[in-house]
Order: C-alpha cells, then structure tokens, then sequence
C-alpha cells in the first residue's frame, strides 16, 4: 500500500507542476462546436486554457442560458446492490417489459417525445455484468451483457444520448477499488470490456462509477478514474464524454472542500488534454441530501452549486448532474425549478441534470419519476411535468426530432 501510494503521489504531483503551481486559476473559456446534423452531439472542450489573473468575481459566458442535457435515470439493473458494493446478480430487475420489468423502453420513448429528454443514465452492478456475485473480474458475461445492451440499445434508439453507470460505490463486496479491494487493472479491464462494445457509438457515455463514499485516500481513488480513463481511450472510444465522480457521494456541495475536484482535475486523457472529461455530481433537495425524504428544503445554490461554478469556471471545467431529485409535492417543484434555472444561467458550466428515477421504481416510491401508462397515453409524477420537464422550464436546447 505504501509503495502504491507513493507511486500514485509521484505521478499526480507531476501532474500538478504541469498544471502549474497549485492549480493556477484558468480563464472561463469553455467552447462548445457544435455538429453540423445535430446540437446534441456537440464537442464538449473541457481542456485547460490561459490562467486568468484572478477568479474573484463568478459570472457565466454571454452564452449561457441553456442546458445542453436533461433526462432520467432508467433502474432496475442495480437492484440488489448496496452502498458497500455487494451486489447480487439474481437481485437485478431489467427495466425491459421483455424481462418482465416496467417498459422502460416506452418510459424513454415517452420521455423524449413528451418532455423533450435527450439522456437518460442506465446504472447496472458490476457483479451483473460480469455474472459473478463473489469475486471481481473484468470479462463480461455474454448473457447478462446481452440484456443490459437491450436496454442501451433502447435508449440509443431515442435518438438520446445514454449513460452507462457502474452502480459499485467505488466498491466490490466492501473491498474499495485501488485501496485494499480490487485492483485498479481490474475495473479498468471491465471498463474496457464495455468500451470496446460502443467505441463506435457517440451517443454513449461512460460513467466511471457511482457515488464513490468514505474513500481514506482521494489521491488514490483519483489514480483508479486514470487508470479507467486510460483504458476506455485505449479501447477505441476516444471521443465520447466520460463522466469522473469525486468523494462523499460525489456531492455537489462537497466537490470542491473534499479535495474531489483537484485530484480528479489531473486526471487526463492518454494524449494528455482534458477533452470530453466531465465531473460527475449529485445533489438532492431534501434535509441531509440523501433523496430519501418526500419533502424539499433548499434549492442547494448557496451552498452547492453557486460555489462549485466559481471553481469550475475559474479551471475551465465542467459537470454533469446525474442524480437529483425530491416528492412529488409543491415544494420540491419549487426549489427544483430554482435549482434548474440556476444550472441554466451557468451552462458554460453545468451541462444538465437527470432525475432519480425512473425504470422500475414503482410510482409509490419516494423519488419515483416512473411515469404511468394507460393505453397509449403517458402521464407523468408531479416533479416531472412541472418542473423536471424541458417542454415545461424551457431551459434545455431544443430537443430533436424523434
């Protein structure tokens, strides 16, 4: 361990010197080029620029104003899994009516046609994918792959970009990846197994993994997302983004203070820019952030999400919001939509968010964003069709035509 450390410090404190004394702040640069057939697939360029003289005032380009994402993330093929990373595969639900799972194909078809959706973050265990509940490998196991691709293929299908979203918590079976549990070979193995299988599919979005928490050794875990950064690059996919979660949570408010963002900031491709490298966070609106109340408390920009674009900004980052969400109750629609309009007004930034969730969450849930089917009709929770929604806020660029 003290050698992986050691080694793991070496080359991010090369690293550093490279970036330039303790992170210079960068200037807020950040372009978009968009594609000639459709805005959705634009170059995201989230690459170090020119240091700017100071960082003390935080406004957003005179570009901003529209998100570039909003959707919903589509469960059923993490159930079974804990926040240890125990997961089990015969726990896993398909969210495909073929499996005899809610039509989570209709759900995303629903989504994009209705409210204007353009992604959709599909999270899965790692023990699903590789058919094994005890001991971590990196070969995919062709059935299970088989049925987890369905539901990929169902949403490449849209026309929506798609997430693919290790479910793990930075863990296999309580062993913490790189820091006494698997070795980092071995997740990167896996996550070039999968990169292999879309390196031709732009619309594809690799998540490094979920909600990594009570990490002892940030260095380290930032040393873990290299090493699957590396291995996706390596594996053909060298355009698509790749989503980099931090500690605790991968909290929005703790991004910065946990030293999350300037550990992860050195993370790079194998060409050594940044480009396509998006910070994966995650904010709830509930008391203690943990998307388990009904009830909704703050709209988290004081405290999260003003803070964390200062800091994006001022290094030419940018984030995704790939969890959030509340009840189905008049609060929660309140301080969703400040929360989305405060996303909005910093898109140099904050490229969207996605809530939790959808897929086979029965519409009794808490958080349920499962929208309900009679016939041919769709009808959606209360938090999507007054605030979630892009047709309802106007704040996501023009959805394409399905």
């Amino acid at each position: 361990m003290a050698i992986q450390r050691l080694y793991a410090l070496i080359v991010f404190g090369l690293l550093t010197l490279l970036d330039g004394a303790n992170c210079m702040p960068a200037a807020a640069t950040v372009t978009h080029t968009p594609s000639t057939s459709n805005p959705l697939t634009s170059t995201v360029v989230s690459s170090t620029v020119a240091p700017a003289p100071s960082c003390a005032v935080n406004h957003p380009s005179i570009s901003a104003g529209k998100l570039r994402f909003a959707g919903v993330n589509i469960a059923g093929f993490d159930f079974g899994c804990g926040t240890d990373g125990t997961c089990t595969v015969a726990g896993a639900w398909p969210p495909l009516a073929q499996y005899y799972g809610y039509d989570g194909a209709g759900q995303m078809k629903h989504f994009v046609q209705n409210d204007g959706y353009n992604i959709f973050r599909l999270p899965v265990g790692w023990q699903y994918l590789t058919g094994n509940d005890t001991t971590a490998v990196s070969t995919l196991n062709a059935t299970n792959f088989a049925e987890y691709d369905a539901l990929v293929q169902a949403c490449l299908s849209t026309g929506a970009h798609c997430i693919i979203d290790i479910h793990n918590y930075a863990r296999f079976n309580g062993g913490i990846v790189g820091q006494g549990g698997p070795d980092n070979s071995v997740l990167a193995g896996l996550w070039s197994s999968i990169a292999k299988k879309y390196a031709h599919t732009p619309n594809v979005i690799f998540g490094v993994m979920n909600e990594p928490h009570d990490v002892p050794d940030i260095t380290l875990w930032a040393a873990s997302v290299q090493a699957v950064v590396t291995a996706i690059r390596r594996a053909g996919a060298t355009t698509q983004l790749i989503l980099l979660p931090g500690n605790n949570w991968t909290s929005a408010q703790t991004f910065v203070s946990s030293g999350s963002a300037d550990a992860l900031n050195k993370v790079r491709n194998p060409d050594g820019t940044k480009l396509n490298l998006i910070f994966d966070v995650h904010k709830y609106l509930d008391s203690d952030n943990s998307g388990s109340h009904p009830d909704c408390v703050t709209n988290n920009i004081d405290d999260s999400w003003a803070p964390l674009a200062q800091w994006l900004r001022c290094h030419g980052r940018q984030a995704l919001n790939t969890e959030t969400g509340g009840g189905n109750v008049a609060d929660c629609v309140t301080f969703m939509s400040q929360q989305i309009a405060f996303q909005a007004a910093n898109s140099d930034v904050f490229l969207g968010y996605l809530g939790w969730s959808a897929g086979n969450f029965d519409p009794t849930y808490t958080l349920a964003e499962t929208p309900t089917e009679n016939g041919t009709t769709w009808t959606d929770t209360m938090l999507v069709s007054s605030a979630l929604s892009p047709k309802v806020n106007k704040l996501v660029v023009e959805p394409f035509t399905f």
